[in-house]
């Protein structure tokens, strides 16, 4: 039976609904941060303003924003290499080498995310003190990509068991060892699986804010820091906020956006046969 116009519109309707429904934050952010302080605040809300570039010019003429934004690339960066040199060899094994608690392995991997950071806060802070990590890029790339390695190494397993056994039984019949077969065999044929991990490790270590706020206060703080430190005992400076908020974003929003075909591609690896 063809599918009607009628039964096309309505899931384009509701599609469109939630996707503004998302962006309206982001946009009215971005409107405030061309707004005055006192407009900012206004109740209700102005719509129609005058548009002033100096909470832009005041973000930008801080010194230490170029720093916060290079801590933000780095630590994004080497978390997601971090989590990847230790995720590819372990979903791996999990993969092509079951065993009985392998499925009990991932469900307790899975089940530390379910954990609050504050509850394991102190512990954390305590050993990081002691080895000489706070406020420090290594520091804080150890710690992201602990946060982020369960999700990765789930999302290996799922592209890895996609790839064909007979492949790399055939690798192995010509003679290949574990590590030629992963190197050669399976990391190629899995790469849009793993690009789309490493693209989804890069935004979630980017948007990380808890342990850049506990772990860090200025050498190693990265934009989320940034932002924060808006907030004072004077007050919320509401349009500078949103101005370095949206500084803040605008650089993994435009890589996500260009990266938007391989993400896509990435997570449905496998899904057609």
């Amino acid at each position: 039976m063809k599918t009607t116009w009628r039964s096309r519109l309505m899931p384009t309707l509701a599609g469109w609904t939630v996707a503004l429904a998302m962006f309206f934050p982001i946009f009215w952010m971005f409107l405030t941060g061309f707004k005055t302080e006192i407009t900012a605040v206004a109740t209700p809300p102005a719509a129609i303003f005058r548009p002033t570039l100096e909470n832009y010019s005041a973000v930008l003429q801080r010194a230490d924003y170029v720093q916060f934004a290079i801590n933000s690339v780095v630590v994004a960066l080497g978390s997601t290499l971090v989590a990847l040199m230790l995720a590819v060899p372990a979903a791996y094994s999990m993969a092509f080498f079951p065993t009985r608690r392998t499925r009990d392995i991932l469900l307790w991997m899975l089940s530390t995310k379910m954990l609050p950071a504050v509850g394991v806060l102190v512990p954390i802070y305590l050993l990081w003190r002691n080895f000489g990590l706070l406020d420090t890029r290594v520091g804080l790339v150890l710690i992201d990509s602990i946060s982020v390695l369960p999700i990765v190494v789930w999302m290996l397993f799922s592209f890895f068991r996609e790839v064909p056994s007979q492949i790399l039984e055939a690798s192995r019949m010509d003679g290949a060892t574990q590590g030629q077969e992963l190197m050669h065999v399976l990391l190629p044929l899995s790469m849009p699986g793993i690009a789309a991990t490493a693209l989804l490790s890069i935004i979630l270590c980017w948007n990380e804010a808890f342990w850049s706020l506990n772990l860090t206060t200025v050498k190693a703080a990265t934009l989320t820091a940034f932002t924060a430190s808006f907030s004072n005992p004077e007050g919320l400076f509401w349009a500078k906020l949103s101005a370095a908020s949206t500084l803040a974003i605008a650089p993994i929003l435009v890589f996500g956006w260009i990266s938007q075909r391989q993400l896509v591609r990435g997570l449905s690896f496998g899904a057609v046969k």
